[in-house]
């Protein structure tokens, strides 16, 4: 949930990549009508606020530059921690993005990315001078960057009852998504005590739905989004006023699910049914491994610790792709292989390798929930985080290790409610196939709670936004 929301305010739609294909719409784009200035905003979730927005737009000789600094205090898992987005991004005339610096930081961690549009290629430079890694992307579309996006739409000549799809890049999992407007009509709206007539627009970001009140020239009023997180226009006195108070609520919690019957022993149990309510249209890996859906039934079956699974043979080439490094997970990098050689030996087995990784990181890592762009050298480094934290690292070891290795993500059983969470996948020779392991809670099989929604790096989590809210689970069985 952590990650989720870390990378909706990277896209700046507030409620690990695949480029995005086939938007088929695009707005009639103007040079003009785009809101030149600074505005502030106070964020507030039901009511109470949290933190504050800072925008500024001007004009350049080629096009725009945009610029946007957010400071949050956000409780997540009972730990309050303070949490700044800045964005610096330089537009072509028709505000599509030339080029970007985005940084994301907390208490401990610190995320940064920088890239630059050369006709359909994005080339993203990530991390600090001393880590840096680069990567290059292929655009199917000119894309804008989130944090402009709303602002776009709002002047981009769309007719009530009208919707266009923006391709949006997403600086912090690397991919283009697209972003559905349909101006829903105008209406009257109070702001710093005046009334003005303005326009209504939803935002549909991948099934999560927004509401933002926009002038005429575009500039945005007002933003109402999930987990009843609101932005408004403010002064800069108003927005930078009562921030030694601002607190949210916890968000892991509130975005949690009901269980609809106690589980008293998680790990005792070999079988696990549940009808899933609430489904959007998404691309949901619900069926396969260990997992079957049928007819919005999910059943769990936990695999042998030990013994041959029934999943077929896996080709070399087939497994390619998961012993690759990544952007996140540095696999290959020195400090990785250097304490990989501390853990385990060369001549290990695949299994006693898994349990051996598995143990390690479930000892050496501080349980903490972190705002951050989960990746595996800094969690090393760190010694700290949650779920992706350990996930990232745990892969990193494994395809280091030569063990095929992903991550899962989607709901897991706790305290009478299924929170979503995020493990592993690791491909074992010696025991059949692919086997679930949870890092943070030392397990491997992970526990039939383990509901998994999506297979991939952190760009994937994103899938899980459509579901926030709307998700409802009722346990049909349990076999022990």
């Amino acid at each position: 949930m952590i990650l989720i929301f870390t990378l909706l305010l990277a896209v700046r739609i507030i409620g690990p990549s695949k480029p995005f294909f086939g938007v088929v719409e695009t707005v009639s784009r103007r040079t003009g009508d785009v809101p030149i200035g600074e505005f502030w905003m106070n964020i507030t979730q039901d009511g109470r606020k949290i933190g504050y927005a800072q925008r500024d737009y001007s004009r350049t000789e080629t096009g725009f530059h945009f610029s946007e600094n957010i400071f949050m205090r956000i409780n997540t898992m009972g730990i309050v921690q303070p949490l700044t987005v800045r964005t610096a991004a330089e537009l072509k005339p028709d505000r599509t993005l030339a080029s970007f610096q985005f940084d994301l930081g907390s208490n401990l961690f610190k995320f940064t990315a920088r890239g630059t549009v050369d006709g359909k290629e994005l080339t993203v430079r990530i991390g600090g001078p001393a880590e840096e890694t680069t990567r290059v992307i292929t655009l199917t579309e000119p894309p804008h960057l989130g944090s402009g996006i709303v602002e776009s739409a709002g002047a981009g000549g769309l007719q009530p009852g009208e919707g266009r799809t923006f391709p949006v890049f997403d600086p912090a999992s690397l991919g283009q998504r697209p972003v559905r407007m349909t101006l829903l009509g105008e209406e009257e709206l109070t702001i710093m005590g005046k009334s003005r007539r303005v326009r209504k627009l939803s935002v549909d970001f991948m099934g999560m739905k927004q509401i933002a009140w926009v002038d005429p020239d575009g500039s945005v009023l007002r933003e109402e989004g999930i987990l009843g997180i609101a932005l408004e226009r403010v002064t800069r006195e108003e927005a930078l006023a009562g921030l030694e108070g601002a607190v949210s609520a916890d968000l892991t919690e509130i975005a949690s699910i009901p269980s609809s019957m106690p589980i008293p022993d998680a790990a005792a149990l070999k079988v696990l049914k549940v009808r899933l309510e609430g489904l959007p249209d998404g691309h949901f890996f619900l069926d396969g491994g260990r997992q079957s859906y049928r007819n919005g039934v999910v059943t769990i079956r936990r695999e042998s610790p030990l013994g041959p699974s029934t999943q077929p043979d896996v080709t070399a080439g087939e497994m390619t792709a998961f012993l690759k490094p990544s952007p996140f997970i540095q696999s290959d990098h020195p400090k990785i292989r250097q304490q990989l050689g501390k853990i385990v030996g060369p001549d290990d087995p695949d299994g006693l390798k898994a349990d051996k990784l598995v143990a390690w990181v479930y000892k050496n890592l501080e349980k903490r929930p972190v705002l951050s762009v989960p990746n595996a050298l800094e969690t090393l480094e760190n010694r700290i985080g949650d779920c992706n934290e350990h996930a990232v690292l745990l892969a990193a070891f494994a395809r280091a290790a030569g063990l095929p290795a992903d991550m899962e993500a989607g709901v897991v059983h706790l305290r009478g409610r299924f929170f979503y969470h995020a493990w592993n996948v690791l491909y074992l020779r010696d025991r059949g196939g692919w086997v679930t392991a949870d890092a943070v809670l030392g397990q491997m099989p992970a526990d039939v709670t383990h509901i998994r929604f999506i297979r991939g790096e952190s760009d994937r989590q994103l899938d899980l936004v459509g579901l926030i809210g709307r998700l409802k689970l009722e346990i049909l069985g349990m076999e022990s």
